[in-house]
């Protein structure tokens, strides 16, 4: 089970098998070490060599992740607390006072979202209207919800749950003026409520009116008769232990929350990015806003405070450490760790982290070392995911890139493993052909990196096969899909390096600028977008190096790649 907030440990995109093995590997050590919620991820596809290689040591493919934007999901507050749209604003006052909150959202029945109610709505409620004396008056509400509200004693009531408008009055007036008032406003009868002391005159004058209910202030005893009648009457009878005035006030707070709340709110999809959700936060906007599902049915709230916590997700990057090649939305979240054996990129951290960069031939050979130096002896199976890492991104220490502490480390998790280097090489690199396994469109995105030199923004991939027969077939596929990623991605030029394991040697075709294309001086293999690489097998240390020296040389010329006129003349910087 994957822990609540796990610190995801993740490879660049399109990986190949030394970020998804690094990942791994760099979970397994944190939890070996104690430090848990550490989970292995990926934002990009398996291949054949990928799947070969876990499946031959039990290991499931790290969780996959699309992407780590903040999303209103990962800082809204679940079940916040609500009120019904039948409760009174009393109860949502209390609510209010107990918990210190300014904001709640109103429900139906089903919990879906019918509203919001806030503090200032509450107080706008209560403040005296004197342009509207008669609102004033108006409360929407049951004779059980008023005598709730009062915590007094029913001694008659009928149709107690209704839920209707009434007009309350105090029976304060001489007898003979008591009703003239409602009269001039056209208040009938049966919106009436009465709130009255003990004066026996009002209250059987009230009684024979017809009123909807009289309430008995101070818990004054009532006349046996005044029961009687009311009981007669149909008028509803109810006991206040308050005074006057201060019944009158409770009285009011008994009106349903329904009628107040705001029923034009805005709600957020719990899947929204957060740094769309901030742009609705304006400086008049409420505190909070309701977060709905389908059907309206409330999930949480988000709050302008829950906009300033700190991002949850959190990140360690292996196996890169630039946000071009990182999972999209990484710049958004806390990185906590890198470890990488590639060149330094531009990237900002919001705090100190530990960065691990070492000049190796696989980010493997970095993890295993670490498994090496604190005296922890990997599982079988974990050796051999480190292994095949290693023995991947060196091509068996074949590659210029690897270094003597590569073959040190790899005879050490030899040590630890059910598996020889060499036969483990086999497994790996017979594992299957990754064009003949692929549309042309996903071979093109395969281990697949974005690099900006001198203000070009370009990107190469990288494929292994055992020969290049199976390029050649493909070629023409290949070369429109490399244009269409080209195009797609908005690069000056993209290139694909086919790397022949057996020989050692690589072919690449390249898409781009024909100034760029022109200036590259390697042989032309039968078209001229495509060159013979001989020797070349690291992208990292051979490849990249090369086209950044390309680019300076036409930087130097003031040849800007990507950006020519309609005539093919190119534009100068």
């Amino acid at each position: 089970m994957a822990p609540a907030n796990p610190i995801y440990v993740i490879g660049h995109r399109n990986p190949d098998a030394d970020s998804i093995c690094s990942a791994i590997a760099y979970a397994a050590f944190k939890q070996a070490r104690g430090e848990h919620g550490y989970l292995a991820a990926r934002c990009g596809n398996s291949n054949a060599r990928i799947d070969a290689i876990l499946e031959r040591f039990h290991t499931p493919l790290p969780h996959y992740l699309s992407d780590v934007y903040p999303r209103v999901r990962d800082m809204m507050s679940y079940e916040p607390l609500v009120v019904h749209e039948e409760a009174t604003c009393a109860e949502a006052l209390s609510l209010i006072d107990r918990h210190g909150i300014t904001y709640v959202p109103v429900v139906s029945d089903q919990n879906k979202a019918v509203g919001s109610l806030t503090l200032a709505q509450l107080g706008h409620f209560f403040i005296p209207r004197l342009d509207e004396p008669r609102a004033m008056r108006q409360v929407r509400t049951s004779l059980a919800r008023i005598a709730r509200t009062l915590q007094g004693a029913v001694l008659h009531t009928a149709e107690e749950n209704r839920i209707e408008d009434l007009y309350v009055r105090i029976g304060a007036m001489d007898v003979r003026t008591f009703w003239s008032i409602s009269e001039r406003e056209q208040i009938s009868a049966a919106q009436s409520l009465i709130i009255v002391g003990d004066r026996r005159d009002i209250q059987h004058r009230s009684i024979e009116l017809g009123v909807r209910a009289l309430v008995i202030t101070g818990s004054l005893p009532v006349d046996p008769e005044i029961v009687s009648l009311a009981k007669e009457r149909g008028v509803g009878l109810i006991s206040s232990p308050h005074d006057t005035a201060t019944t009158a006030w409770f009285v009011r707070t008994a009106s349903t929350v329904g009628k107040l709340a705001d029923r034009r709110f805005n709600s957020l999809n719990a899947e929204a990015r957060i740094a769309d959700v901030r742009r609705k936060f304006s400086q008049f906007s409420p505190h909070a806003m309701m977060v709905t599902g389908e059907d309206n049915l409330l999930q949480g709230i988000l709050t302008k405070s829950d906009l300033l916590k700190p991002v949850p997700t959190r990140l360690v990057l292996v196996d890169h450490n630039e946000l071009t090649q990182a999972v999209p939305g990484a710049d958004e979240v806390v990185i906590t760790e890198i470890l990488d054996h590639h060149r330094l990129g531009p990237v900002a951290t919001s705090q100190p982290i530990l960065f691990i960069n070492e000049p190796v031939g696989s980010t493997c050979t970095i993890v295993a070392d670490h498994f090496r130096r604190h005296g922890i002896a990997p599982s079988a199976d974990l050796a051999g995911i480190m292994m095949s890492g290693l023995i991947s991104d060196t091509l068996l220490l074949q590659s210029p890139t690897s270094t003597p502490k590569d073959a040190d480390v790899l005879n050490w998790l030899q040590s630890h493993a059910d598996i020889k280097a060499q036969e483990l090489a086999h497994l790996i690199f017979s594992s299957g052909s990754v064009i003949l396994a692929n549309p042309a469109d996903k071979v093109v995105r395969s281990d697949f990196k974005v690099y900006a030199e001198e203000g070009v923004r370009f990107a190469v991939s990288q494929v292994e096969e055992l020969g290049f027969d199976n390029f050649w077939q493909h070629a023409t596929q290949l070369s429109q899909a490399l244009a269409d990623l080209r195009a797609t991605e908005r690069l000056a030029f993209a290139a694909l390096l086919v790397t022949d394991i057996n020989t050692q040697n690589s072919l690449m075709l390249a898409k781009g600028d024909p100034e760029f294309i022109r200036r590259i001086s390697y042989a032309h293999v039968q078209q001229d977008e495509i060159f013979d690489l001989p020797g070349v097998v690291s992208r990292k240390k051979q490849l990249i190096p090369y086209l950044t020296d390309v680019l300076k040389a036409m930087s130097h010329d003031d040849v800007s790649p990507g950006t020519r006129n309609r005539s093919g003349a190119p534009f100068t910087r």
